[in-house]
């Protein structure tokens, strides 16, 4: 009996123990890849400043739509030639990593490599050869589709290799690479444009297209970094595989089966914000030429206001949870291979909670802020109408990074079809709402039939975690009223902070220009951030989500 209960006792320490240390695991590789995300987004959305002022007032409005419709077909090509191969690979790295198996991961990377650099190579003909199909109407693309295709050829194999690290859950590589990749990029568009333009006096066309090309130079510089990575750690791995147990002898064949059969769910899934995106961009023109009789110059502005403008910005918001979605996936599949459904459970409880916790604070500040915020990167044009659309896109980030957060799980936990399926389901109702949302609300109407077609699918997701894995719906309950008072609380502070700034210096400067804006906008974010930060630290919310380390941060801010 008394051996009994001390097996039991034993149990659960263990089982508390490996919650603890998936939990640890979690935030560490969530921080790695929230930093470079973060980071990466900034920059990617920083250089439209000196990028705006270089294409000048008259052209940047319609050099804005041409990259942006360029770049949706871009990523929407890109997500299929990288066929879901990097999430895939991770997790089924980590599959085998937690059977002590690390010989098959190797041989599973080697073959992945294979299938990336075919994915690159057929992608790349095809997005070349397509191009003038794709144009939506409008020649300019295709130099832009053309100069996109060559970045094509090296990505897969360089997402391939990310995902190799990140099924070892190592994070850091990922992170680093991407943030080169993105100072690469953004530099190349920065000097081609001024050449170009300023020097050159060229076409702006070119100069666009230059701009897309840099997505390639960015991945030479990001390919570069892992390979250095993978040299330096060469022996590491070589000493786990030496000390597999070596039993398993996976065929090639079936390797290439688990690879394609994992990925095929993450292509469609991973495609998910593009595809919303694409819709977008092969209906609006035409609903609005119906509903309206605005002029074609009008339209390509009013797009690139919503597609591109605000998109680039909130995505900043929504990387924060992709980089929680790649940290969760790998540790829900080793949960999942030692059917430890205490920590699946855990894990997504877990998931949820630290989702929440980031990203409605995250978007309901932009919110706030979104006037001077709007102003600092893309000028005075179309003030009020551009801000209103980054403050409703700014909200819709919430059902688009849950959705990235939830489909995620679903494919760590072997769920692949549902989540397809539920994907599908909200796909049709964003399609069933398009035509009369955008004929009644305009650019608006886009916003809502996206947020109408997240909603639904993350719905059906969750209901069906919950019926397979439980969920603690107390624990999220009380979890999500604080994070969401606090929210609120933030929101309305910055808010009347970016009213109360902009009323002072209206006595002094022009409280709406690009630099008073950006003022306006550190302070206000400021501001908001640390009142939801004391907040969080005073009601001891923020040890639970993120655990003792913060308590240093009460220590300094001097927070009982």
């Amino acid at each position: 009996m008394d051996n009994n209960f001390e097996d039991n006792e034993i149990e659960e320490e263990t089982e508390f123990a490996d919650s603890e240390r998936a939990k640890g695991q979690m935030l560490k590789g969530s921080a790695w890849m929230t930093v470079g995300s973060i980071l990466s987004r900034i920059l990617g959305a920083l250089y439209i400043i000196p990028w705006r002022l270089i294409f000048g007032v008259s052209l940047f409005p319609i050099a804005n739509s041409l990259y942006t419709q360029g770049y949706n077909i871009y990523s929407f090509v890109l997500i299929v030639a990288i066929a879901g191969i990097p999430s895939a690979i991770a997790k089924q790295v980590a599959h085998y990593n937690a059977l002590n198996e690390y010989g098959v991961g190797v041989k599973l990377y080697k073959r992945g490599l294979v299938l990336a650099i075919a994915m690159g190579i057929l992608s790349a003909l095809i997005l070349w050869f397509a191009a003038p199909f794709l144009t939506n109407g409008d020649d300019n693309v295709i130099p832009v589709i053309h100069s996109l295709s060559l970045a094509v050829l090296i990505i897969p194999t360089m997402s391939l290799t990310r995902g190799y690290f990140q099924g070892y859950q190592d994070m850091s590589p990922s992170a680093i690479s991407q943030f080169v990749e993105q100072l690469a990029r953004v530099v190349y568009m920065f000097v081609s444009a001024f050449v170009i333009l300023d020097i050159m006096h060229g076409n702006w066309v070119t100069a666009v297209s230059q701009s897309t090309f840099a997505a390639c130079v960015g991945a030479i510089f990001g390919f570069l970094i892992l390979g250095w990575y993978y040299w330096r750690r060469r022996s590491y791995y070589r000493g786990l595989v030496a000390n597999s147990n070596n039993k398993l002898n996976v065929p090639t064949n079936q390797l290439y089966k688990e690879i394609i059969s994992q990925a095929t769910p993450f292509v469609i899934l991973g495609a998910g914000v593009t595809i919303f995106s694409l819709i977008d961009q092969f209906t609006f023109f035409n609903i609005m030429r119906i509903a309206t009789n605005f002029s074609e110059s009008t339209l390509q502005v009013n797009y690139a206001i919503f597609a591109g403008n605000a998109n680039k910005l909130t995505m900043i918001v929504v990387s924060l949870a992709s980089s929680l979605a790649i940290a969760v996936v790998p540790l829900l599949s080793e949960a999942y291979t030692k059917k430890n459904k205490k920590g699946m459970r855990d894990q997504f409880s877990n998931t949820l909670i630290l989702f929440e916790f980031i990203m409605i604070p995250a978007a309901l500040g932009m919110a706030a802020i979104a006037g001077p915020l709007n102003r600092t990167f893309y000028g005075t044009s179309n003030m009020d109408f551009s801000s209103n659309i980054l403050a409703f896109s700014a909200i819709e980030s919430i059902p688009i990074g849950l959705f990235v957060v939830v489909s995620a799980v679903m494919q760590g936990v072997s769920q692949n079809k549902k989540a397809v399926k539920y994907f599908v389901i909200g796909v049709i109702v964003k399609l069933i709402t398009q035509f009369p949302l955008v004929y009644a609300f305009g650019s608006f109407g886009t916003l809502i039939s996206t947020m109408a077609g997240f909603i639904v699918a993350n719905e059906l997701i969750i209901h069906s975690l919950k019926k397979s894995f439980g969920i603690e719906e107390e624990k999220i309950g009380n979890f999500t009223a604080k994070i969401l008072f606090y929210s609120l609380v933030m929101y309305f502070v910055a808010l009347v902070a970016v009213y109360g700034l902009n009323f002072l210096l209206g006595f002094i400067v022009n409280p709406f220009s690009s630099i008073m804006s950006l003022i306006v906008t550190v302070l206000a974010a400021s501001i908001g951030g640390f009142v939801y930060m004391y907040l969080s630290l005073r009601s001891r919310i923020a040890d639970e989500v993120l655990g003792k380390r913060v308590q240093k941060i009460r220590d300094l801010l001097h927070i009982s």
